[in-house]
């Protein structure tokens, strides 16, 4: 999604054609997610904006605020450049697809998936903001024994709770997520899948 200043005339990602975006450093991760997301409207960052690619990504919320920037994209829970920027004096909001979009980017790109962010995930974000995004996955070694992935799965769900006090994208990253997010059971890892059965969250 997009973060613009609270006093900004933009409404909707539509409303943000033309206007200099901050997209985060070239060849990140968000700058790719933005390119899949964007493309699912039929638009494209380098065509449609005037895109704007950082040496630092902790420099797009002074871009924002100071007006370099319209708006700034990025996602995730607690993602510290969305913190920043709500965090200023003059506040944010944020533009996320609506429901027509979110359809069309997730038959375009089944990658991806409907993911919602929880009210006051930012300061000033009074309200749940649907969208769309990928899940975070922890990739291991192809000979990660099952007995050491099966006791980290379990570590990281009796965990959670604490985790999730420390980061607050933690709460989105639970076992049944997991679950559902993985385009195939056989990309989980067998140790894994092994302690999904013993919980009944996979047959």
């Amino acid at each position: 999604m997009f973060a613009v200043r609270a006093d900004s005339p933009y409404h909707s990602i539509r409303d943000l054609v033309g206007q200099p975006v901050a997209f985060g450093a070239r060849g990140s991760g968000l700058v790719l997610l933005a390119r899949y997301v964007l493309d699912g409207i039929g638009l494209d960052p380098d065509r449609d904006f005037r895109a704007i690619y950082l040496e630092r990504a902790g420099d797009g919320p002074a871009m924002l605020e100071d007006g370099r920037a319209a708006a700034l994209w990025g996602g995730g829970l607690g993602w510290p450049g969305f913190t920043a920027a709500a965090g200023q004096p003059g506040g944010a909001r944020f533009l996320a697809p609506n429901p027509e979009e979110i359809e069309r980017i997730v038959s375009r790109a089944p990658f991806l998936r409907r993911l919602t962010v929880p009210a006051g995930s930012y300061p000033g974000q009074g309200a749940a903001i649907l969208s769309v995004g990928s899940w975070s996955f922890v990739l291991a070694r192809a000979d990660l024994s099952d007995d050491l992935a099966y006791r980290l799965a379990r570590a990281l769900r009796r965990g959670r709770e604490k985790l999730s006090a420390r980061l607050p994208a933690a709460r989105e990253s639970t076992l049944k997520n997991t679950v559902a997010a993985a385009p195939r059971p056989n990309l989980i890892h067998p140790g894994v899948r092994r302690y999904l059965r013993k919980i009944g969250l996979m047959k």
